[in-house]
């Protein structure tokens, strides 16, 4: 797609909406509406333990390196215990979404004219991307404590590590050899919090009927 210019004028030649026609409807305002919106639906299904374990944006959040565990654990004949984790990683999700909100908000409310002119060169799922370069990292530092804390509050943690006989065993699962079940499975609930909440975001950015670029062909 060639780029847009936010703001241009100038008669449209073509009988179909140009991308040029698209960045004058699609301002700094609009794309600000956009992802509050995408964020306070992703914080509302973090907040509701059964519409988070049943959101399909989540469930293909979870890294490979907890599928891998929660695989293991079903062989040992421990679905039970799969079921617990992901229960409490869902009370999790409910416990940090205060921590998440005003940083999403504050990173959408510093954006810049310049900052949705190049989202608006960037296509479907733009100011996603943004939110997601801009807030990623502080988001992810700001709940990884909480998640872990709320995780070995459970017990969950010690509970998943002496299933697997050991952190030698997880540590196969994960990857590294130095895992800890604490920071292990911490980690990776944390990932899939902050990938899955994204993916909501995203998602509600290509379905707004708010946002123009959903109609360029």
């Amino acid at each position: 797609m060639a780029g847009l210019a936010l703001g241009a004028t100038g008669t449209i030649a073509t009988t179909t909406q140009s991308c040029v026609a698209v960045a004058t409807t699609v301002g700094l305002s609009v794309i600000k509406q956009i992802l509050i919106g995408g964020i306070t639906k992703g914080l509302g299904i973090f907040k509701d333990k059964d519409s988070f374990l049943a959101n399909g944006l989540i469930d293909k959040a979870l890294p490979e390196q907890l599928k891998s565990i929660n695989s293991t654990l079903e062989k040992l004949g421990l679905s039970n215990l799969v079921s617990k984790e992901k229960s409490y990683i869902a009370d999790a999700a409910a416990f940090i979404a205060p921590i998440a909100e005003p940083i999403l908000v504050n990173t959408v409310q510093n954006m810049t004219s310049e900052d949705a002119q190049r989202i608006a060169n960037g296509g479907k799922g733009a100011a996603t991307n943004y939110l997601r370069e801009k807030a990623g990292s502080q988001l992810m530092a700001a709940i990884a404590p909480k998640v872990d804390a709320k995780l070995n509050e459970y017990g969950i943690v010690k509970t998943i590590n002496t299933a697997l006989k050991g952190n030698s065993l997880l540590g196969a699962l994960t990857g590294n050899p130095n895992t800890t079940a604490s920071s292990g499975l911490s980690s990776l609930a944390s990932e899939q919090l902050v990938n899955g909440l994204f993916n909501i975001i995203e998602n509600y950015e290509k379905t707004s009927p708010q946002n123009p670029m959903n109609f360029v062909k």
